[in-house]
């Protein structure tokens, strides 16, 4: 198995695994278009793959892409006092069903914590279902204060 960032060669796969984690847990979404879906999704993930602000971890064995991590860098406005680094938003963690529980999804988190090191990054915030808590608790993550937002619906 090899931890790697993806490259455009894995937009096919990264797209299937899309669709299977939005219909694994909302299978109301089965009867959905996967060609209107597709085309939406492969025009974010090559921008995303292109950009300096996406990265998409994923753990591959002999071809085939068995868990990703994606990660948004978001950069912050300049305080005077003190170098300014970006943090990170961690979304769309999956681990093909089969796979789970192997400790995959695991090394992936892990590599990606060594590389928020590496890089400065100041924190990774995650908002995960309830089912995921022990999983993050395992790896380091906390609780922390949840955020205030605003929907205009």
């Amino acid at each position: 198995m090899k931890i790697r960032l993806a490259e455009e060669i894995d937009i096919d796969q990264l797209i299937k695994m899309r669709w299977d984690t939005t219909i694994e847990f909302d299978e109301s979404k089965k009867d959905e278009s996967y060609e209107t879906f597709e085309k939406e999704c492969h025009q974010f993930l090559e921008n995303a793959l292109n950009s300096n602000q996406w990265f998409i971890w994923i753990a591959e064995d002999k071809g085939k892409i068995l868990s990703h991590i994606y990660i948004e860098l978001i950069q912050k406005v300049p305080r005077p006092g003190r170098l300014t680094h970006p943090f990170a938003y961690m979304t769309n963690v999956y681990t093909i069903p089969e796979y789970r529980n192997s400790g995959i999804g695991s090394n992936v988190l892990r590599t990606i914590n060594d590389w928020i090191k590496e890089n400065h990054y100041e924190f990774v915030i995650v908002w995960p279902s309830d089912e995921a808590i022990p999983f993050y608790q395992k790896n380091g993550y906390v609780h922390c204060s949840e955020p205030m937002e605003y929907s205009p619906i």
